[in-house]
């Protein structure tokens, strides 16, 4: 199971076009409970997608975290949590848990596509306290930066 003693609870505070060493890139920036901020660097279709389900907007067609929902819907299946657990040479590490008949699987799974699913499924956000802890940026770092509504 996903849920650790030493993790806590985040929520996604959005998804922003950050400059980065390569240029301006989508970020998911996820909030603790302290107002804490993490940037998680995405792709730009798990940026859409993330800020669709944020942004309550529904798409001609499902995306493939929105099919991957209706086929868990379908066999009986929840999202249990998901959490960021690790941190290597600028690479998140994420672990998914389902729960189908009271039995609980852990998948490893990339943050992005955790989030994207997580939001969708109302299932809690994790993340380790020790990846928190070095991968907490200043807000100032984000003044000026843009929303992606429109950029993408």
């Amino acid at each position: 199971m996903c849920t650790d003693t030493d993790a806590t609870e985040v929520s996604v505070k959005g998804v922003y076009i950050i400059d980065a060493q390569g240029g301006p890139a989508p970020a998911v920036l996820l909030e603790d409970g302290d107002g804490l901020l993490m940037p998680i660097y995405v792709g730009q279709p798990e940026a859409i997608s993330i800020n669709a389900v944020l942004k309550n907007e529904t798409m001609p067609r499902p995306l493939a975290h929105d099919l991957i929902i209706s086929i868990l819907a379908r066999l009986d299946t929840r999202i249990e949590s998901v959490l960021i657990d690790d941190k290597i040479d600028k690479v998140y590490y994420a672990r998914i848990t389902l729960e189908k008949d009271g039995m609980l699987m852990d998948f490893d799974a990339r943050p992005s596509d955790c989030i994207a699913l997580a939001l969708r499924d109302d299932a809690p956000i994790m993340v380790t306290n020790s990846v928190l802890k070095r991968a907490v940026v200043d807000k100032e770092n984000f003044r000026g930066s843009k929303t992606i509504n429109g950029l993408i």
